[in-house]
């Protein structure tokens, strides 16, 4: 069952990304933050679901804890919502998904990467690291320094052009650094919140304690995420009075709706602890499912030198996935 919670992650997660790109990629300047509204009205649901179906037990404290971490992780999707309209998702899903191996350069200067991770797996993790920060700056290379014309004829197909910008290469790295700090942050918080747990007795194990703080954290993010929504809501619709047509909007929610599928497979993925060594590093790889998407749908096509510095990337996202960084 592992393997197809795996492949149903990478499959929904790069799914999420086709259809955001879709959805944000039309002349609205206010599409990032309906796509923001998407992604809240379903997780909120979700949430919902949890709680008053699922039994999930989500507090004030639990949501003021979390709030810093539910924070970054919003603030990085907006942002690369934004990042959708100024570039080929063929580049910013790589860029963006490169998160990873920041977290694992904020491990080693901290001193917080696994004990379990040493010689010989410690050089790889660095080496794994390397390639992806030599291939997102790469990227950035080959795109900034890519001849007018070439750009041009090779984006013929797709129907939208995209100019040399410094925005289009900014708002991905914002993504993951944003997305990157969050996450580092999120093992501080779930352990703090798992101790709080342990320490009043509201269950028997550790682990218990471990699988409470998780749920109810998750809980926490999708209803600030739900909160957020509602304010786009107000802005957009009663303060800038801007339409929501069934058209444009119907993309945005179908993104929402992969994006929250595949978050429910990959957590069950990596619940079977025996195999996620290797369910790790299959859904890490989503951004190369995303790459292929957007050649066969969207008909982004990319120079040699640009698959090139993706391969490096990729190749570094999964062997740090093999090491669940």
């Amino acid at each position: 069952m592992w393997f197809w919670l795996a492949v149903t992650a990478l499959l929904f997660w790069s799914g999420s990304d086709l259809f955001s790109k879709i959805g944000c990629r039309d002349n609205d300047k206010y599409a990032h933050l309906k796509m923001v509204i998407a992604v809240g009205v379903i997780m909120g649901i979700h949430a919902l679901y949890e709680i008053f179906a699922g039994g999930t037990v989500v507090t004030w404290h639990v949501l003021i804890t979390y709030l810093p971490v539910s924070l970054l992780y919003i603030s990085s999707m907006t942002l690369g919502y934004i990042g959708l309209r100024y570039i080929e998702l063929s580049i910013s899903s790589p860029i963006c998904n490169s998160s990873g191996a920041l977290v694992a350069v904020l491990c080693f200067l901290t001193g917080t990467l696994d004990d379990s991770i040493e010689g010989t797996m410690r050089l790889a993790v660095i080496g794994a690291v390397a390639l992806v920060c030599v291939g997102v700056i790469g990227l950035g290379i080959v795109e900034s320094r890519e001849d007018d014309d070439l750009r041009r004829a090779r984006q013929e197909a797709s129907n939208y052009k995209y100019a040399k910008s410094w925005l289009a290469l900014f708002l991905p790295v914002a993504y993951c650094l944003l997305d990157a700090a969050g996450t580092f942050a999120d093992t501080f918080v779930l352990d703090k919140l798992a101790g709080e747990a342990e320490a009043a007795g509201l269950f028997a194990t550790a682990e218990e304690c471990s699988s409470y703080a998780a749920s109810s954290a998750n809980c926490a993010y999708e209803l600030t995420f739900l909160f957020a929504a509602v304010c786009c809501v107000i802005y957009v619709a009663f303060i800038k009075k801007q339409k929501f047509l069934v058209k444009q909007e119907g993309p945005k929610y179908i993104g929402a709706l992969c994006e929250t599928a595949g978050q429910f497979a990959y957590i069950f993925a990596l619940s079977d602890t025996s195999h996620a060594a290797i369910s790790a590093p299959i859904i890490s790889a989503y951004c190369v499912a995303s790459v292929v998407w957007s050649r066969i749908f969207l008909k982004e096509k990319l120079s040699w030198k640009h698959y090139a510095m993706i391969a490096l990337v990729v190749v570094g996202i999964v062997m740090l996935g093999v090491f669940d960084i």
